[in-house]
């Protein structure tokens, strides 16, 4: 018995040895945007299905991907906004993956369509109360927005130029629970990644314009931002990192990005 436990004990040593006994071992952790859950997923199940690689995403929300790499903590970070002075300062580099519109979502039964910026701003600084003031039916307007860190609601209130002034009835912590909040209340109002809206919840267009990949590319739907993938420029890559990232920022990866809801950038 304690010769096959020997030789058991062996055989594993032997094997740790070998680079991760197999490629299926190796791993890349992302962190950061709940935004970003669809295209990252995608192009991560695209990469292992050729590769072997497994690709891990925390949904924590871009400032807690930023800071994750800051501390080592992941491979790659994901943002959806850019990065600021401050964090760049710190040795953070940014590379836009790709630009996602975000979208005004109100309740489907919700018979206001068509919002400009500037009553968008009125109504989150609740200078406007009521549906009533926009074309809607008499009813107080829940304002759903998102938690202070989330790149969506940087991205979201420097566009309206809403920032420090918004009067959230909830801040909510990632974009799924948004639309499930602004999907059960026929008179909230929030506001998500295009690329995660699902038919729960009505987009109504900005100043005419209806999000899509061809209004969000010519740049007449005027509420998008950047996906950015976040690394340390003071700290290479892995070899398997290295490789992820340069996959998923080629035009090879193009069409996953399309399908994905979101306009990639090469």
């Amino acid at each position: 018995m304690k010769k096959i436990v020997s030789l058991f004990a062996a055989a594993i040593l032997m094997c740790s040895a070998m680079v991760g006994c197999s490629s299926s071992n190796e791993s890349v952790a992302t962190d950061g945007s709940t935004s970003m859950n669809k295209v990252i997923t995608s192009l991560a199940e695209a990469y292992q299905a050729d590769t072997g690689v497994t690709v891990t995403y925390n949904a924590t929300g871009s400032g807690a991907g930023i800071q994750a790499v800051l501390e080592g903590r992941c491979d790659i970070g994901l943002s959806s906004r850019d990065l600021k002075d401050e964090e760049k300062e710190k040795g953070l580099e940014g590379t836009t993956l790709a630009l996602d519109g975000i979208a005004i979502i109100v309740n489907p039964a919700n018979t206001v369509s068509d919002l400009d910026v500037e009553k968008i701003a009125k109504i989150y600084t609740g200078e406007i109360k009521n549906w009533k003031e926009v074309g809607g039916k008499d009813a107080e307007i829940v304002l759903i927005g998102r938690e202070p860190g989330s790149g969506t609601r940087d991205g979201f209130e420097s566009i309206t130029d809403t920032k420090d002034k918004c009067q959230y009835r909830q801040e909510l912590t990632s974009t799924g629970d948004v639309i499930t909040t602004v999907g059960s209340n026929p008179d909230a109002i929030g506001y998500a990644s295009l690329a995660s809206v699902k038919d729960t919840v009505k987009a109504v267009t900005v100043g005419g314009v209806a999000p899509s990949e061809a209004t969000i590319k010519d740049g007449t739907y005027v509420i998008q931002r950047p996906f950015v993938l976040v690394t340390n420029k003071d700290k290479a890559l892995s070899d398997s990192a290295q490789k992820f990232f340069d996959y998923i920022t080629s035009e090879a990866a193009n069409k996953i990005i399309t399908d994905s809801g979101v306009v990639p950038v090469k």
